[in-house]
C-alpha cells in the first residue's frame, strides 16, 4: 500500500451540484421562480478564467512598464457562465431569443435586475469556495 493512497482521485469527495433561483422574472406555472443548476468549476478552469480577464495596464510615470488588472466584473460573469448547468447559456435557440451573442450576455439578459445578479454572484462566489468575495478581495487590496 502506498504511503499516498489516502490522496489517490478514488478517495476524492465529489462535489455535487446545486440549484437556485437566479430571479424571480423567470417562473414555472404556479409562480415559483425557476431554479437554475450550478456545477463546481476546476481550480484550472477558474486559472483559465482569471487568465481571460487579465489586462496589462500602463504604469503611470514609468514609460514600459506594466501592472496586470482583473477586469472584475467580466470575471465575475464568466466565472457564473461556467457554473451554469441549467439553463444552457451556450444554446442557440435561448441566446437569440434573448439577442444575446455569448452565455454573459445571456446570463446578464436574463438576470436583468442588478439587486438579484449581485445575490447570484454572492451564490456562486460561496458556491465555488470563496468564503470572501471576490469585490471584497479587491477593497480590501486597495486599502
Amino acid at each position: 500500500m502506498s504511503k499516498f493512497s489516502r490522496f489517490m482521485k478514488s478517495n476524492k469527495i465529489e462535489k455535487k451540484n446545486e440549484t437556485y433561483a437566479a430571479t424571480k422574472s423567470l417562473c414555472d406555472e404556479d409562480g415559483k421562480p425557476l431554479e437554475w443548476e450550478f456545477r463546481h468549476i476546476t481550480s484550472k478552469e477558474n486559472e483559465d478564467l482569471r487568465e481571460a480577464c487579465t489586462i496589462e495596464v500602463p504604469v503611470t510615470g514609468k514609460p514600459n512598464m506594466f501592472r496586470q488588472k482583473v477586469k472584475s466584473s467580466l470575471y465575475m460573469q464568466k466565472m457564473i457562465a461556467a457554473s451554469v448547468v441549467a439553463p444552457d447559456l451556450y444554446d442557440k435557440e435561448l441566446q437569440d431569443s434573448y439577442g444575446a451573442m455569448t452565455p454573459e450576455e445571456l446570463l446578464l439578459a436574463m438576470v436583468d435586475d442588478p439587486g438579484e445578479y449581485n445575490d447570484l454572484a454572492a451564490f456562486v462566489q460561496k458556491f465555488q469556495g470563496f468564503n470572501v468575495s471576490f469585490d471584497e478581495k479587491v477593497d480590501e487590496a486597495k486599502n
